[in-house]
């Protein structure tokens, strides 16, 4: 039986330089056979975190994790600043339906945001929805809603200590109360409604103990019929062919057509389509590949718009009609730019389109024939999102940026104005920083953007604090963002930066490709390159850089501090993917291999892979490696914790020198969608109070 050792105590009062006993993970003896390569894999066990060996282990390395960081000096008062800056009202982008507006919004402190309703924009607003009280501890989030097109329902789910399973309930609006319907075990879905019911995707019923580690298998979608059990549904599409891919459905409001997505094979998606006001249709495929993205956007009239990268690595919008709803009848709209199109609204009988240009948004009005009409001017480079509907002139849009709070603004479409709508009231003073971009040579020689915050007046005396940012796959563009997390480290003296790495998807598909599989290296040497580029340019020095990331940007930390330690001070992987070779036996792994490829596609690529797993790299010779702080949660079914517990069992055990290699694992928490407040305070303090302390900060918190 996997067992632990002792952890002993902290003796003296500097933890930073103290020898940390971490507790005694066992090395059992299991081995895999790769194309010839026998693998040892001895922390196996690990894998099972329901055994009451893995449950203690969580337990003693929680125990050391908080031992250490509560000697740390100055971590209440960051939390307390953390809290005060925390502690504003949040309020989301205003949404028209049926006549009535709605909206999030936070107190400050609330675990949750609170869904409200008004019937008028300058009315009153009431709760529909509070979250809140779904649970004691916030733990259970509104993961999506859903209005039925008659407007008499609402369909919601949630999501319980941050899984990936939701649960569907239905409200009837007139009442504000709840029906009696009721899905279980659905996962990677909303409630998309005809008629007097809603389609839905899920699985059955996992495995007892099992539920958020095994595979998922046979996603299926079904109609629920409201007023009817779950075991009535009616089963509407399923391939037992490929009981690893993704089934989701999307009907228009008009509810005109339903459109099924079929994903998890390739890079995009296969779609098909059902003609809703034909009695006895059937499913059209209307593509044939998974190699691009096929998203219908909008009907009007008879015309379906599409947003696709279809031969169009930076995506464009097609349009075709529904009698003729197979690809090779679609034509152009907006053809393929110089810039990545990154969103489509149909919105007051126009079309406001967003780009990328230089990992930064930019708004523009279309006719919807396609012509240019005007720019929406935005404040400065950052993030901008629409809301309306394609039939109401009034549309309203977030606009956010490092150092600007999301604030709303209304949009006048045909004056091409823009009023704010709502700012808040964040306690920081948004004048003392500045943020800039610049373009820095990778290895190979590819420039790469990066957005680099700081205090205003910073001096380069090669000695300022970094934590550098990346994340690098999946066609995920990073944008500018505020992040309250981030101002103490801020207002200390401490840089933001914010790499733009390959893999993701800021220069479109060519960018993202060229961070895949057999050229997963060169997001690792662009993160690398980011590091150099501000130590040549006298940002900082080696001993002052934090790098971080999460989930794919967990992997991406724990391969550069393996293949460079020398160059960073702290790394903080969070919700990793540290088992390369086996992530892909876990929950829905399989699905990236798109971007990875897997360890039993061929010897090359299993050789390429085990050439920079984190776990399966770690230098055991005396090496100094920074020091590192890992984060996962006990109910991440995304990317499971077993990848960040075997990582750590083996850093802590691997002969890296004296920095602490510790590991903090969040209970009753997921990949990180949907957590509370208080566990976001709580992780955010643990988390700069490492940072700073082992970067040698001596912080002030003005409370």
């Amino acid at each position: 039986m996997a067992g632990l050792g002792l952890i002993s105590g902290f003796y003296g009062c500097n933890p930073k330089t103290e020898n940390i006993h971490y507790p005694i993970a066992e090395r059992q003896n299991v081995t895999d056979d790769y194309f010839g390569t026998i693998v040892s894999d001895p922390y196996r066990w690990l894998e099972d975190d329901t055994t009451r060996a893995v449950v203690d282990w969580v337990e003693a390395e929680n125990k050391a994790t908080q031992a250490y960081l509560s000697r740390i000096p100055f971590r209440v008062r960051l939390k307390q600043r953390l809290t005060e800056l925390t502690d504003y009202e949040k309020i989301g982008v205003p949404f028209k339906k049926h006549g009535k507006y709605y909206f999030y919004k936070n107190d400050g402190l609330q675990n949750q945001s609170v869904l409200y309703v008004k019937e008028t924009l300058d009315g009153e607003a009431s709760v529909l929805l509070d979250p809140n009280k779904l649970s004691d501890d916030g733990t259970v989030a509104l993961s999506g809603i859903s209005f039925s097109n008659n407007g008499k329902y609402l369909a919601y789910t949630i999501s319980r200590s941050g899984s990936d399973w939701r649960e569907v309930y239905v409200m009837d609006l007139a009442i504000k109360a709840l029906t009696s319907d009721h899905i279980k075990w659905a996962k990677f879905t909303d409630a998309q409604w005809q008629g007097d019911g809603f389609y839905y995707s899920a699985y059955d019923a996992p495995e007892n103990g099992k539920e958020f580690s095994n595979v998922n298998e046979n996603h299926k979608i079904y109609f629920h019929k409201l007023g009817t059990a779950q075991e009535e549904d009616v089963l509407v599409y399923e391939n037992k062919n490929y009981p690893k891919r993704f089934y989701s459905a999307r009907v228009d409001e008009d509810e005109k057509a339903l459109f099924v997505f079929e994903s998890g094979e390739g890079r995009g998606n296969n779609l098909f389509v059902k003609d809703l006001h034909k009695s006895g249709s059937q499913f059209v495929q209307l593509t044939e590949d998974f190699d691009y993205e096929y998203s219908p956007t909008e009907i009007i009239g008879e015309t379906v718009y599409f947003y696709t990268n279809y031969n169009a690595p930076k995506y464009r919008l097609m349009k075709t009609t529904l009698d003729k709803p197979e690809l090779k009848y679609w034509t152009n709209v907006i053809p393929e730019s110089e810039t990545v199109l990154n969103g489509v609204s149909f919105i007051g009988g126009k079309m406001i389109l967003s780009y990328t240009k230089d990992a930064s948004d930019h708004a523009y009005v279309y006719s919807i024939d396609g012509k240019l009409e005007h720019e929406v001017t935005l404040p400065t480079f950052g993030s901008v999102g629409f809301s309306g509907n394609k039939d109401d002139k009034e549309t309203f849009y977030a606009f956010t940026s490092f150092t600007f709070p999301s604030t709303i603004y209304k949009y006048d479409i045909d004056k091409n104005q823009s009023e704010k709508y709502l700012a808040p009231n964040v306690k920081f003073n948004a004048d003392d920083f500045a943020t800039e971009q610049v373009f820095y040579p990778s290895k190979d020689g590819a420039k790469i953007p990066m957005f680099i915050t700081c205090k205003k007046g910073l001096q380069r005396d090669g000695n300022n604090p970094v934590y550098l940012y990346g994340y690098g796959g999946f066609n995920i563009s990073l944008l500018p963002s505020f992040s309250i997390s981030r101002i103490p480290f801020l207002e200390n003296g401490g840089i933001y930066v914010q790499a733009n790495l390959r893999g993701g998807g800021e220069y479109g598909e060519e960018w993202h490709i060229a961070g895949t599989k057999m050229q997963k290296q060169n997001v690792f040497d662009d993160f690398i390159a980011a590091a150099e580029y501000l130590i040549k340019e006298n940002y900082t020095t080696n001993k002052k850089i934090c790098i971080a990331g999460g989930s794919n940007g967990g992997l991406l930390v724990g391969a550069v501090a393996n293949q460079r330690p020398d160059l960073f001070g702290v790394a903080l992987p969070a919700v990793g993917v540290m088992d390369m070779l086996r992530y892909h036996k876990f929950t829905i792994g399989w699905n990236w291999a798109s971007d990875y490829g897997t360890s039993e596609d061929n010897k090359e690529m299993f050789e390429y892979l085990y050439g920079y797993s984190p776990l399966h790299t770690i230098k055991n010779d005396g090496t100094p490696y920074p020091s590192i702080l890992i984060t996962t949660a006990d109910h991440d079914d995304r990317v499971v914790p077993a990848h960040s517990f075997k990582y750590a069992a083996a850093l802590q055990a691997a002969n890296t020198g004296d920095a602490p290699k510790l590991i903090r694992i969040e209970t009753k928490a997921g990949h990180g969608a949907g957590k509370p407040v208080s566990k976001i305070i709580e992780e955010q303090t643990d988390v700069y109070s490492f940072v700073m302390y082992n970067l040698g900060m001596d912080p002030e918190f003005e409370i």
